[in-house]
């Protein structure tokens, strides 16, 4: 199934699939991220996050519904790998800002 997402979105995804300089750039210079009870601050964390998630977990992340609620693009996405519970549905709530992520918090 296709879904429609925002650009930044959609490269966020795409990015997701090769490396975290790659995620980084899709967000601006001071963005949060909230991901499995911990927070990254600004490009630098949010890069490092992704790489070491990426170097502890091989997995593919299939986004398969979109929807908009107040300033959020919360987007759901089957993500399969090696990691315990796989697979899961997890719902990712963006927050855009000039064409790039401001914010994003992954939640199950």
């Amino acid at each position: 199934m296709t879904i429609h997402l925002p650009q930044a979105v959609a490269a966020y995804f795409a990015a997701d699939r090769s490396d975290g300089a790659a995620v980084a750039d899709c967000f601006t210079a001071d963005a949060v991220v909230k991901d499995e009870g911990h927070t990254y601050t600004g490009r630098g964390e949010i890069r490092q996050w992704k790489v070491e998630t990426s170097n502890k977990y091989i997995y593919t992340s299939e986004p398969f519904a979109s929807e908009q609620k107040d300033d959020n693009i919360i987007v759901t996405s089957r993500l399969t790998g090696n990691f315990p519970g796989s697979p899961v549905d997890l719902r990712f709530f963006f927050r855009l800002e000039d064409d790039k992520i401001a914010a994003l918090e992954v939640r199950p």
